[in-house]
């Protein structure tokens, strides 16, 4: 089924709609899965061993502590190689900038950016930067499947979706593969609180929220939480309301949301001052230039 017709087949329950991602949001997974799993393999794939350092602290710039936290992997790719390539280090050793022109157009003329997709590219158009790129992203996939156990949901997580279930339908909405939302929600006992875990075989999350909410529900009744630029982007392109989890300040951002905000927003008194407020301390945290430059 398409995907798209899967998002637009979820049926209302209640009045109100709370979409949330997962990784660095719900459970503290960020800084293990880039640290250990994303960015040893790129390092590994691209042959970038000679400039580890800095390959290392570019990509955790882009996928942790800049305005593109949680962006697509493929989309990591293509940031963290270009920055890199014109970072003083990587010219002074001679380092070569590897081309992502087709990475480019494929994330253009495909939505969804997932590696059954990616698969399906690879097999019509076998280049050697896809054929690697994919190798790549299945080797992500393992070293996730077997270092990122045992984790649990941010303290005040588990309250909130208790409170939210009262009032709210809720969908995850993220960019991580469905097999490992799954484990990660199944593992901690909470998947019954969601009526969808949304990854990125079903689109993007601005699509997530536009075919599972939209339209369905009154927009000041549609929150998405989230803990990058992206989540808030795909609230704000759909016109619905948006609650940051601050990075590195998790379970205050949680205990906060637990504690006034999830009532504020079934009181109809979210919107406004209290938003504008959480977003500009969201925004503060999330540079746009690393701190190199």
């Amino acid at each position: 089924m398409d995907p798209r017709q899967i998002l637009t087949n979820i049926k209302k329950d209640h009045d109100f709609f709370i979409g949330v991602d997962s990784d660095g949001c719900v459970f503290d997974t960020m800084e293990i899965k880039h640290k250990e799993c994303f960015c040893p393999n790129f390092i590994k794939y691209f042959n970038l061993q000679s400039i580890q350092k800095y390959a290392r602290e570019t990509w955790e710039f882009v996928n942790l502590y800049s305005i593109n936290r949680g962006c697509n992997r493929f989309n990591a790719i293509v940031y963290s190689l270009e920055i890199l390539a014109k970072r003083n280090e990587f010219i002074a050793r001679n380092g070569k900038p590897i081309d992502t022109s087709e990475l480019k157009e494929w994330l253009k003329i495909e939505t969804n950016h997932s590696n059954p997709s990616l698969e399906k590219y690879v097999t019509k158009n076998p280049t050697a930067f896809m054929q690697n790129l994919l190798a790549w992203s299945k080797a992500v996939n393992v070293s996730i499947e077997d270092m990122v156990v045992g984790l649990q949901p941010f303290p005040f997580v588990i309250e909130s979706l208790e409170k939210m279930k009262v009032k709210a339908d809720l969908m995850v909405v993220s960019q991580t593969p469905l097999e490992a939302l799954k484990r990660e929600w199944e593992e901690n006992k909470i998947d019954h609180y969601a009526k969808i875990i949304a990854g990125q075989e079903l689109g993007t999350k601005t699509e997530h929220l536009k075919y599972g909410a939209v339209g369905k529900y009154e927009l000041e009744k549609i929150l998405m939480i989230g803990d990058a630029i992206g989540d808030f982007k795909a609230a704000r392109s759909n016109g619905v309301l948006f609650f940051p989890i601050n990075p590195g300040h998790e379970e205050e951002s949680w205990e906060r949301f637990y504690k006034e905000a999830l009532d504020k927003f079934f009181n109809g008194t979210f919107n406004g001052n209290f938003q504008d407020e959480l977003l500009k301390k969201f925004n503060s945290l999330l540079p746009e230039n690393p701190v190199w430059k």
